[in-house]
């Protein structure tokens, strides 16, 4: 096992929350590992559901046997019959066979949800000391005092170092909020390893209206699988006349009304569908269906919003609702977020990355390489990132995530109102009139058509294209443009950066980035890569999207500003600028450009690795390389592609893209004052949420767009 890292999550007693810190824990493995492991030595009987959750999310490949122990049941008879010795040889044994097909495996200690096991805190201490694991121990804070708090995380740091346990740190979960510093500041006083405080988050125990449905045993009437996604952050009965209960409404609430109310039903889906507030759904009780009409008209007035039907009565189905506690679960990525979320933006994920001891990998999975970008994006400061495209459904879902990972904060723009209904409809929570705190994203709307910015910006952008005859008058116009009005949010210090391009062609995109935000000091050309994701490594391609037919000197650029944004992203830059001639062996313009950008390259740089004029496949295949440019540094470990025209580099990208299966992210453009990027208009909402965080990594300072 000692190739494979072990971390070992354990808790001191039930109810401490710790499928959030076995999320964000696994999260942080998953950035430096590539094959990740998850393993439950002893749980309960049938299926267990932080397994799941962690072994979809991360794509666990290890054989699902593998990934588990014995039940309380089995550990109980082994223990009894053949003694605590042999019970801990054979789950080392079982741990042993995980590792060969891992490079980090999370333990995840026992629930506490058995009594078949007299001491479980001293059963977890002996595992992970056997295991050779580090230990990181949560003590749940529920509903307690912070002195409470403070005694028991150092109780715990005690226990489990004393049963020889190599304690890394420790996690006070679910403390009361107005706790979090106060316990912060003793702990950082009285305990010797790192305490991660992490406040209560209701939303986190919030259910779904697929739960609530469930458990009520209702029928689902209207609605979709995204409606029944919502969280239920509180109930409303219906009971009083229209005015009264539409005032009682609030964001995420599921109300609950006897079934002959279609005034409560249609003034509902009503007030959803203007988006004050969107609620989680409608509960009709006591078996009474409305009628045809009404439900033709409430599934017009609010699609996909979830109306079910129970034969329960309203004080029957609150009484199973006030019970109701939802856990964040495989199948509600939503939540997945959430939690992720709320645990990185209260543990310093770098400090226990070190204490962890995870070092960087040379081969960067597209999945560590996506991960690292979210955790890069949010330091040293959240960045704005301007989305034009507010109202368009992949952008707020992606907004969505965005701010739910705490990436950045947003700024959508376009109408309130539209969009405030397009939220309601598609039930993404964008938390739009909800007071964050400073280091929470959010997320702000603004109409360029209403805002108070017109002038001003009308002004500068007059200014700006003086030079092309644009007045003052003709600009009011110009900037109406959600593309332009973005750009010069971001050209006036009040966005950091923009990403446009899921509706809108590529030019409309970045003709507003050259004509207001133009290239830094120094740079020669405006150029772009795309990083493609393969299954065990990312390359960077460049230039796929802006320069037609660079020149020798601007080949040479684009190589160094490449160069340089792979390095940025973490990936070592080793240079090869690609021909239909590798070395020598070839003759003619277009190998002679290559050949004169490549010797540009080694003057100006010669710090960086470069190779050139090369073949792709002498550049990225080891074997190939051996033949064809044996003794060089780069051939067969390229990571920095260079095309000679934008013809050759279109066209790979799109066949790599397609034919191999990879990620393609971008294009991403480089060189320009300030970060403003393109989408494709087929872009997935994934691919928007990696584009942005890109983005908001850009915008950091020292970063070069």
């Amino acid at each position: 096992m000692a190739r494979c890292r072990v971390v070992c999550v354990a808790g001191v007693g039930p109810g401490d929350g710790r499928t959030l810190i076995e999320l964000g824990v696994t999260e942080l493995l998953a950035r430096h590992a590539r094959r990740i492991g998850v393993f439950r030595p002893v749980g309960r009987t049938g299926g267990d559901p932080v397994i799941e959750l962690l072994r979809t999310r991360y794509r666990v490949s290890a054989p699902p046997d593998l990934l588990y122990g014995y039940s309380y049941e089995q550990a109980a008879v082994i223990r009894a019959e053949q003694g605590a010795d042999e019970l801990v040889r054979l789950l080392v044994d079982r741990l042993r066979d995980l590792c060969a097909h891992c490079d980090a495996v999370l333990v995840l200690g026992t629930d506490f949800s058995s009594g078949t096991i007299p001491d479980e805190v001293a059963l977890n201490a002996r595992l992970a000391a056997e295991f050779g694991a580090l230990l990181l121990p949560v003590v749940g804070g529920r509903k307690q005092q912070a002195a409470t708090v403070v005694a028991e995380v150092r109780n715990a740091h005690r226990v489990y170092t004393d049963l020889g346990c190599a304690v890394v740190g420790v996690i006070a979960n679910r403390v009361d909020p107005q706790d979090e510093q106060v316990v912060s500041r003793l702990l950082d006083e009285q305990c010797p390893v790192p305490v991660f405080v992490i406040p209560e988050e209701p939303s986190l125990r919030a259910p779904t209206v697929a739960e609530a449905v469930a458990a009520t045993s209702a029928e689902v009437l209207l609605g979709d699988q995204d409606g029944l996604a919502r969280l239920v952050r509180g109930y409303v009965f219906g009971g009083a006349a229209l005015p009264r209960f539409l005032a009682a409404l609030g964001e995420g609430h599921l109300v609950i009304a006897p079934g002959d109310r279609a005034d409560l039903l249609i003034g509902a889906l009503a007030a959803h569908s203007a988006g004050s507030p969107p609620i989680a759904g409608v509960l009709l009780t006591l078996g009474q269906p409305p009628g045809e009409q009404i439900l033709r008209l409430a599934e017009r007035l609010a699609p996909g919003t979830p109306v079910a039907l129970t034969a329960s009565d309203s004080f029957a189905a609150a009484t199973t609702l006030s019970a109701l506690k939802g856990d964040v679960a495989a199948a509600d990525p939503r939540k997945v977020d959430a939690a992720l979320g709320h645990f990185e933006l209260h543990v310093n994920t770098a400090a226990l990355a070190e204490r962890i001891a995870l070092g960087r990998v040379e081969r960067v999975t597209p999945m560590m390489f996506e991960r690292e970008l979210m955790e890069r994006a949010r330091a040293p400061r959240l960045r704005d990132i301007v989305l034009p495209e507010g109202s368009e459904e992949r952008i707020l879902r992606a907004a969505e995530v965005l701010v739910r990972r705490n990436v950045c904060n947003l700024t959508l723009l376009g109408s309130p109102d539209a969009i405030r209904r397009r939220v309601a409809e598609l039930g993404v929570d964008l938390r739009l009139d909800v007071e964050r705190g400073e280091r929470e994203a959010r997320v702000r709307v603004m109409d360029p058509a209403a805002s108070v910015l017109h002038k001003r910006f009308a002004r500068t952008y007059a200014r700006l294209r003086a030079h092309k005859g644009v007045t003052e008058a003709q600009a009011l116009d110009i900037v109406y443009d959600p593309g332009y009005f973005g750009a010069l949010l971001v050209q006036e210090g009040l966005a950091d950066g923009m990403v446009s391009g899921a509706v809108h062609s590529t030019a409309a995109t970045l003709r507003p980035a050259f004509e207001i935000i133009g290239t830094a000091p120094q740079v020669g050309l405006a150029s772009s890569v795309f990083f493609m994701c393969l299954p065990d490594r990312v390359l960077v391609y460049g230039d796929c999207a802006v320069n037609p037919d660079p020149n020798a000197e601007q080949l040479a650029d684009i190589a160094m500003r490449s160069a340089g944004t792979a390095a940025r992203f973490g990936i070592e830059p080793r240079i090869a600028l690609l021909s239909y001639s590798t070395g020598d062996s070839g003759r003619g313009v277009d190998v002679e450009k290559v050949r004169k950008a490549t010797q540009i390259v080694r003057a100006l740089r010669p710090d960086l690795p470069v190779e050139g004029p090369i073949q792709y496949d002498a550049a990225v295949e080891p074997d190939v390389a051996l033949t064809k440019a044996p003794g060089s540094t780069v051939a067969g470990r390229a990571t920095v592609l260079i095309f000679p025209d934008l013809n050759t580099g279109n066209n790979t990208y799109k066949a790599v893209q397609r034919s191999a299966g990879a990620v393609a992210i971008g294009p991403i453009m480089q060189g320009l004052n300030k970060p403003i990027n393109d989408l494709s208009r087929g872009a997935l909402v994934e691919d928007i949420v990696t584009t942005v965080a890109i983005t908001a990594i850009q915008a950091q300072p020292g970063t070069d767009g």
